[in-house]
């Protein structure tokens, strides 16, 4: 065994399995994948390969490994080299020895078919192919040319404990409910040279997913995503398995220009080498062919929030709008965005009972129901207020009735996790109540929605933490309301937010703040009153055709 595949670590080997496709996280790539991936990172024959390095870090059978060396051994021939010049071009680990054995008799079986001496195949292949864990190998300080694979989809939680504990040492961006293909992705960028280029087809969910919070915040600071290939229906696998997988093609260097592409189910070989031909011609800005569609960027999305999700063309846009406009939530106009208030016992603090309690204690809530029509027609919700203008809780002896209605849910206000935090507070709100809320003129969106519902409250309301609010100090809040509902602000949100059954979107805080929008002051006034009258008519298609003026663009791309 060589140097490279020691371990760091004295851990007990993960037993082999039954050689079954699918089983300790195998999935196997089929041929034109992995030689779509092998052109993506510049791997081609034409190149003088026996001088580059290239890892496959989990090579199985070889599904990658063989086309490989068929590239490997072709350069050979034509850059004159000798088999054993090549001893230090791959690096290839499986964690199973029967992989190993197969991975190694599949390229010693190629080798001698090109007719290349036994003796040099033998040497060459017992350097290549080494059983080993690539994420807790010891590290030998080579940087490689090439990273490229399909890292094994195991749930860190499946993995022995021992093991599991090993990982999240060696990996710092393995977090929560990581996949090991998370480490896979680190171990492999941070082996790269300057320049070099990481490949992998492999599940999707890191790009949106907490527990890839950390991955994507190390390749927004250190890496360039060159490309994002979506292949959600794409036949990719030898055996159909629900994976969700992607092709990201990440660069060791600054953040460049960057493709976002998204492939159907009939995408095949030939679409592959028709995206290819469109990628190496870098003239047109789209693609929309019936199989695919991909749309150059001129960078990649930045920082360790959720990338979006949205057709190549809708990104190009997003990140067009993203360089071109400041976002929703701006100190520059005043804006923010925020969330109405959280009880922990809705049924103690909300009353439609105008006398429950002394007047002055009684907060009109604007509820999600009120909002229904698109006007805010509030139906009769109080907030039971147990907090002063000041900030602070009021004094219950000086609020007799008050002190009486809360004494008599006592038990259930002080089960709540924020009052044995604070048991002396026990009868406080989880949020507190900023008064000065109350009477501001503000748009009001409901959290859950299929599709964006900005409404109007012109003031004397205070939202429930249903609905989600936007105040501000320099937009005519019926403009921007008209914005809010174009389908150009819903598209933000689409790209962003989590999906829930049957569409339903969910207009959090963090969504509407990913929002851009124009200068206000720089809105000229017929696009204003369109906008204000198609809000105020709840025409979104008006709002749409006003906003895209706004925007300064033609149309919403699909």
């Amino acid at each position: 065994m060589t140097a490279d595949s020691l371990f760091d670590l004295d851990l007990p080997s993960l037993p082999d399995l039954p050689r079954q496709e699918g089983q300790n996280g195998e999935v196997f790539t089929r041929r034109w994948v992995v030689d779509l991936i092998l052109d993506l990172v510049g791997y081609s024959s034409d190149r003088d390969l026996a001088a580059l390095r290239l890892v496959e870090p989990a090579c199985g059978d070889g599904a990658f490994l063989g086309p490989v060396v068929e590239r490997l051994s072709s350069s050979c021939r034509k850059h004159g080299r000798s088999l054993r010049e090549a001893a230090d071009a791959i690096s290839a680990f499986d964690l199973l020895s029967r992989n190993v054995h197969s991975a190694r008799g599949l390229v010693t079986d190629l080798l001698l078919r090109e007719d290349w001496p036994i003796d040099d195949v033998q040497a060459v292949v017992g350097a290549w192919v080494n059983q080993g864990d690539y994420l807790l190998r010891r590290r030998s300080g080579t940087q490689v040319d090439f990273v490229v694979g399909n890292p094994p989809y195991i749930r860190l939680e499946d993995v022995p404990d021992s093991r599991m504990t090993a990982y999240r040492r060696a990996c710092t961006t393995m977090n929560g409910r990581a996949d090991i293909y998370v480490g896979f992705y680190e171990v492999g960028l941070a082996s790269l040279k300057s320049g070099g280029k990481l490949g992998f087809i492999c599940a999707d969910r890191w790009m949106r997913n907490q527990y890839g919070r950390d991955l994507r915040q190390m390749i927004a600071r250190q890496y360039s995503l060159d490309l994002a290939l979506i292949m959600h229906d794409v036949d990719a696998f030898h055996d159909h398995v629900s994976a969700y997988p992607a092709i990201t093609i990440i660069s060791n260097r600054p953040q460049g220009d960057a493709i976002a592409a998204d492939a159907g189910a009939d995408f095949g070989p030939e679409q592959a080498r028709a995206l290819l031909s469109w990628i190496a011609q870098d003239q047109e800005q789209r693609i929309d062919a019936a199989s695919y569609h991909a749309a150059r960027l001129p960078h990649w999305f930045s920082g360790h929030d959720s990338w979006p999700a949205a057709s190549p063309a809708r990104l190009a846009m997003l990140e067009d709008l993203g360089d071109r406009f400041r976002p929703l939530e701006d100190e520059m106009t005043g804006t923010r965005v925020g969330i109405g208030v959280a009880t922990g016992a809705d049924k103690v603090f909300i009353t439609n009972q105008a006398d429950l309690v002394e007047p002055d204690r009684l907060l009109r809530l604007s509820m999600v129901r009120d909002t229904k029509t698109g006007s805010l027609e509030w139906q009769g919700s109080y907030l039971i207020n147990p907090w002063d203008d000041r900030g602070d809780l009021v004094d219950l002896s000086a609020y007799p009735r008050l002190a009486a209605y809360f004494r008599q849910h006592e038990p259930a206000l002080r089960k709540r996790h924020v009052a044995t935090k604070q048991p002396t507070r026990w009868y406080k709100t989880i949020d507190k109540v900023d008064h000065q809320l109350t009477d501001r003129p503000k748009l009001l969106l409901p959290d859950m929605k299929l599709t964006i519902h900005p409404v109007l409250d012109h003031g004397g309301h205070y939202p429930h933490h249903n609905l989600y609010f936007v105040i501000s100090d320099s937009w005519d809040l019926r403009v921007l309301g008209g914005l809010l509902l174009s389908k150009v602000a819903e598209a933000f949100v689409e790209a962003y937010a989590v999906k829930m059954r049957g569409g339903t979107l969910r207009f959090q805080a963090q969504y509407l703040r990913k929002i851009r929008v124009p200068n206000p002051a720089e809105i000229d006034e017929q696009t204003c009153r369109d906008l204000q009258e198609a809000f105020d008519k709840r025409d979104v298609q008006a709002a749409t055709q006003a906003a895209l003026r706004a925007y300064g663009l033609d149309r919403l791309p699909d």
